[in-house]
């Protein structure tokens, strides 16, 4: 099954991911149609344009909601809240009434839903479902996707781990690592207001020393999930898009004071990070709650992840090149090809020449890839010991090895949410 070329509606356009995601499709030759409270060719007041939009189009992608990057005070529970479900619904009404809809609506979720683990991985399997704040405004987004009956439209509930890409979570981070600030980050005891606890906001004492797992994904491999939902049927419900390698915060922290080149980088005490919150007019339980996801739906389908390994993933958030790329890389070709279909197959020379996910899909130049140390792209493991890549710190490719160099794409500057 081929990918569609037929018309998409992305709801909530201007955040981080839609941003990634409007040129990307429209230099794959699609017709793109945003939605968002203001900059894009659709307000969310507008619900018969949205209708307009929405009938006869191949895709619908919703994005929106405001950013948890806040303190959670009753005023920004509230929009968090709102601004997810009023736009789902909004999105859900059009696809009801459309005499065509579309065979496809992927809409973000949060791998967030799932509790705080530090003894196994959550699966769509055999995930558990937490508690608090950020559960509750998970769990009740979904329901909201899954609310209408719309028979001729699969549906998938996106849980999406920790981003990264250029900008995004990583600006800060850079900066702060940059100032000697980027230790891993300690949890430890803290008082919790009763108002707190009844909001289900404050954050419980849980892996120490760092050890709180660190699920991520690329943001070229989220795009390249969802070409890969669009020509794969059986996949509906909800998905974990995550790296199939997770690491845990302090080796986060250390690969990107090793990749920044900073040698100073101090744990941050629990106490430290909460005057830091207040300050910054966040919350803790951002960095703190140890979310551990693996793509067992994915995996199981034959997904490749273009970035499996974080190393590779933050070299190229980071624009940075391997030191022999300069001596080793051939000039990168001047003609720019529209990007293969996510975990399509390759053909018997493949090996001779670059794969689609070897390219940055807004450059015409390959991005080196790391390669892995076993058989396969990705491996999945349920422990440590079966994830050696876990830490992002693989060796470098042997000397003889070439390496593609890779030309820097143009930034992504970061909508903390879309509306």
């Amino acid at each position: 099954m081929s990918l569609s070329a037929g018309p998409v509606v992305i709801g909530g356009s201007t955040g981080f991911m839609g941003q990634y995601l409007i040129p990307r499709l429209q230099s794959a030759g699609r017709k793109v149609i945003t939605v968002s409270r203001s900059g894009a060719d659709i307000s969310w007041r507008d619900q018969a344009a949205i209708d307009r939009a929405v009938d006869g189009a191949s895709l619908v992608i919703g994005l929106a909601g405001k950013s948890v990057n806040c303190r959670y005070t009753p005023e920004n529970r509230a929009a968090i809240f709102r601004s997810r479900l009023d736009t789902t619904s909004s999105l859900s009404s059009a696809i009801a009434k459309a005499a065509n809809p579309p065979p496809l609506w992927v809409n973000s979720s949060t791998a967030t839903i799932y509790r705080h683990a530090e003894e196994r991985p959550m699966t769509e399997s055999s995930g558990e479902i937490g508690t608090g704040f950020s559960v509750e405004v998970a769990k009740a987004w979904e329901r909201a996707l899954f609310a209408d009956d719309l028979p001729r439209t699969r549906r998938v509930a996106l849980r999406s781990a920790i981003v990264l890409g250029h900008g995004g979570v990583l600006g800060p981070l850079k900066n702060l690592a940059r100032l000697g600030l980027g230790g891993a980050q300690h949890d430890g005891r803290w008082p919790i207001s009763r108002a707190r606890r009844a909001a289900g906001t404050g954050h419980r004492p849980g892996a120490r020393r760092g050890r709180q797992r660190f699920s991520w994904v690329h943001v070229e491999d989220l795009a390249r999930i969802i070409d890969f939902l669009e020509v794969t049927p059986t996949l509906d419900g909800p998905v974990n898009a995550a790296s199939p390698n997770p690491t845990d915060n302090a080796d986060f922290m250390a690969t990107v004071r090793r990749l920044l080149e900073v040698r100073i980088g101090p744990p941050m005490p629990r106490w430290m990070l909460e005057l830091g919150a207040i300050g910054i007019r966040t919350e803790t339980e951002l960095i703190l709650k140890s979310r551990w996801v693996i793509p067992e739906k994915l995996t199981l389908a034959g997904f490749e992840f273009a970035y499996p390994h974080l190393e590779d993933a933050l070299r190229e958030s980071f624009d940075l090149e391997r030191a022999s790329a300069s001596s080793t890389c051939p000039r990168p070709r001047s003609t720019t090809r529209r990007p293969r279909l996510a975990g399509a197959s390759r053909s018997p020379d493949a090996a001779a020449t670059p794969r689609s996910h070897d390219r940055d899909p807004r450059s015409a130049a390959p991005c080196c890839e790391r390669r892995p140390a076993g058989p396969g792209v990705a491996r999945v493991g349920g422990s440590r010991g079966a994830q050696p890549a876990a830490s992002g710190a693989a060796a470098d490719p042997p000397p003889s090895t070439p390496c593609r160099s890779r030309t820097t794409a143009d930034r992504r500057s970061a909508a903390g949410g879309s509306r």
